[in-house]
């Protein structure tokens, strides 16, 4: 019998950080490449970082922050540079 416990999704959550990634998009959108800002337990203050980082040190074009949710470093940089296809605008969308 197993004596280890599978930790509860509600704590695996809670534990997982947010990232601040500056995002450049290379080519067009074909190539994205993230560059690590910081990293933070709560939403709130990556929020609030982000905001100050966007008022204190303005980007160049093809440029952004973005806060990304994930388990990890790898995880999370491998979220910020997917490529994902443009949505198809619906005909009541347009």
């Amino acid at each position: 019998m197993r004596t280890d416990t599978i930790e509860p999704v509600e704590n695996r959550i809670q534990n997982m950080p947010y990232y601040i990634y500056i995002l450049t998009v290379k080519n067009g959108a074909s190539m994205k490449s993230a560059a690590l800002v910081n990293e933070f337990e709560k939403f709130k203050i990556a929020k609030a970082e982000v905001k100050q980082l966007r008022a204190e040190k303005p980007l160049g074009e093809g440029q952004s922050y973005k806060i990304i949710f994930a388990d990890n470093e790898a995880a999370a940089e491998k979220m910020a540079t997917e490529i994902r296809e443009e949505p198809i605008a619906r005909e009541w969308e347009k």
